[in-house]
């Protein structure tokens, strides 16, 4: 057998994060869709079967061929692939026997050659709704979580199944146990090299640009930074036109700093737009539906889609104006492979679900791209593969460094609603009851709340779109608490109760007198951004590091005080492909000082409208990096 490796995709998240650790593990590897012909893999060393988000016992569930196990492939099963593998051999799966989300730590076999060398127990990643109820005849159990199985193994067919994500960063031996399918199980021995970005990319551009023109947006950010230098490099620069989009919801100073920074990249022609009105204020038809202003928009998708469309529009007049369309001309962007896999792109995966439609995935996009006229030389890049191209390229540090920024900038961080004070409903208050009651057997010395208000999230492979709450110390400082309990509860709390994906710490330091909380009317507009920009401010110039991936602060329209409007979280990051994060352990990933200076300055300047200072201790999953 050739000593490469099939990955068949089930419709995961980190399906291709799969096909880049394989490849970073010298083996080469090629993504089939699940439904795959097992005439195409004949010949294969080796397969993968990913997660997804589906169940297999549902309707709708990924059509495949059982025959892909009759071809004597030694086989890994991740999530719900270990679920249609224990199925497929007569196993069986029921549907939440135990919601597990997040790092979680499990027993393992250590005489079972997946996990060789490996301790006893062992950190992993899990995001499932589903579980293995009995494993299949001829496999035997290698891993569970407190008797609940979390890994199978059946020697004699070289098959292996596990219920969580080697292939993701919390777990922390995953690319261990990835090492040991590979070459302990499959007996791959050569070492594949990887081929070398730039000179694809140039080669990529060239062919497919000609003596074209090319207009690239640059945020600022490391992505459309490389993007744009590839373009430069592959082309001679007056083919290359730079726009920046200032659309008012920019960080603090971020256009001047991002202007800067450009003029190093080679762009000759760069300009600089501000759109703030046009984004705030201008209605648009999208795919013949009509949408409201921006400004008096709530729902995050229509958010997104609202702001990705205008984009556009601007990005086509400003060509216009230089006298170019793109029916001849091409748009670069910097597009990365999570973008389009959380956008739920059929291009990508087919059984993929949508998690949040990204600015540079919008239907209109879509369509240019099926035209051949969308240039993305990060397509199949993750974030830190895009910094190392980036040092390869020259950029500078403050570039290749830089932390990410969401397109749609401090718009998705700008929780909206129309709603108005409490929340009444009889569902309301049954789902607070279930809350206060867990917190108290999980962690008594913590009060807590039910925020009225949703965020998105992602679990099982998931969007999920649900609640937060909030926990209050009941410690008059709320910095003295137990940082691993906190974070225990933080983890425990969506797993028990299946309306909750986000979970927030108070930094208020006292909760006496918080009443209620209580929703506030709030939608984008100058005053929200220019608020949140100051806020924002403040949280990255105490919080980030370089043990920290990303940073920010988001606007959530809620108070426990009278007078006042909103709440504030805070969330820093720690995550290298950004697929998946732990939440940045205060005391530990940065100074506990810097949390309370934070905190503090946001209470002295903005304690006139902000009640709450929260502190996102949640992880991706059950949450995603952003907030909306």
């Amino acid at each position: 057998m050739e000593e490469k490796c099939a990955i068949l995709d089930c419709g995961g998240q980190y399906t291709k994060v799969i096909d880049r650790k394989v490849r970073e593990l010298g083996v080469k590897s090629e993504i089939f869709p699940i439904g795959v012909n097992p005439e195409k893999l004949r010949g294969f060393g080796g397969m993968i079967l990913s997660g997804g988000p589906s169940s297999v016992w549902e309707k709708g569930a990924p059509e495949y061929n059982p025959e892909i196990f009759s071809l004597g492939i030694p086989t890994l099963g991740i999530c719900y692939g270990m679920q249609l593998i224990n199925d497929c051999f007569g196993g069986k799966v029921v549907p939440n026997f135990k919601t597990e989300y997040g790092q979680i730590e499990i027993n393992i076999d250590t005489s079972c050659p997946l996990f060789a060398g490996l301790s006893s127990r062992e950190k992993v990643l899990m995001s499932h709704g589903d579980a293995v109820e009995k494993f299949a005849d001829g496999f035997v159990q290698v891993a569970d979580t407190d008797g609940v199985t979390a890994g199978i193994w059946n020697a004699e067919k070289k098959i292996a199944a596990v219920q969580f994500h080697p292939e993701v960063d919390p777990t922390v031996h995953g690319i261990k146990m990835l090492e040991n399918f590979l070459r302990g199980i499959c007996c791959f021995k050569e070492k594949y090299a990887l081929e070398d970005r730039i000179e694809t990319s140039v080669k990529m551009i060239r062919e497919k640009v000609g003596n074209g023109k090319v207009i690239v947006l640059v945020s600022g950010g490391v992505d459309s930074a490389v993007t744009a230098a590839l373009l430069v490099k592959a082309l001679n620069p007056s083919q290359v036109y730079g726009i920046h989009i200032d659309h008012g919801m920019m960080r603090k100073n971020e256009s001047d700093l991002i202007c800067a920074n450009l003029a190093d990249l080679g762009l000759t022609q760069m300009r600089r737009i501000n759109a703030e009105d046009e984004f705030f204020n201008t209605p648009l038809v999208i795919d013949g539906e009509q949408y409201k202003p921006l400004s008096q928009t709530c729902e995050p998708e229509k958010k997104r889609a609202i702001i990705g469309h205008m984009f556009f529009v601007v990005t086509e007049k400003a060509a216009k104006e230089l006298d170019l369309d793109f029916d001849t001309a091409f748009l670069g962007q910097g597009t990365l492979r999570p973008d389009l896999i959380e956008s739920g792109n059929p291009d990508v995966s087919g059984y993929a679900h949508k998690i949040k439609t990204h600015h540079n995935d919008v239907g209109v996009i879509r369509t240019l791209r099926d035209k051949g006229h969308v240039i993305e030389t990060n397509w199949d890049w993750h974030k830190d593969e895009v910094r190392q191209v980036a040092r390869m390229l020259g950029l500078d540090e403050a570039i290749a460094s830089r932390q990410p920024f969401p397109g749609p900038g401090l718009g998705v961080r700008i929780l909206c609603t129309d709603n108005s004070g409490k929340d009444t409903s009889p569902e309301y208050a049954e789902k607070k009851q279930r809350l206060v009651s867990a917190v108290e057997k999980i962690s008594p010395e913590y009060k807590c709340d039910l925020a009225p208000v949703q965020s998105v999230g992602v679990q099982g492979d998931h969007r999920s779109y649900k609640n937060m709450t909030v926990l209050y110390s009941q410690s008059q400082n709320p910095l003295d608490t137990d940082i691993d309990k906190l974070y225990s509860a933080a983890k425990k709390i969506p797993n028990e109760l299946e309306f909750i994906n986000r979970v927030t710490y108070c930094l208020n330091e006292s909760a006496a007198g918080v009443s209620e909380l209580k929703c506030t009317p709030t939608h984008i507009c100058h005053q929200t951004a220019e608020l949140l920009r100051e806020i924002d401010d403040i949280t990255t110039r105490n919080l980030m590091n370089k043990n920290i991936a990303q940073c920010f602060a988001v606007l959530v329209p809620i108070s426990a005080h009278e007078g006042k409007k909103y709440s504030v979280a805070m969330r820093a990051v720690c995550t290298s492909d950004f697929m998946t994060a732990q939440s940045a352990v205060p005391g530990v990933d940065f100074p506990l000082e810097a949390l309370k200076k934070a905190r503090d300055e946001i209470t002295e300047r903005f304690g006139d409208v902000i009640s709450l200072v929260l502190y996102d201790v949640t992880g991706k999953p059950p949450a995603t990096v952003e907030w909306e």
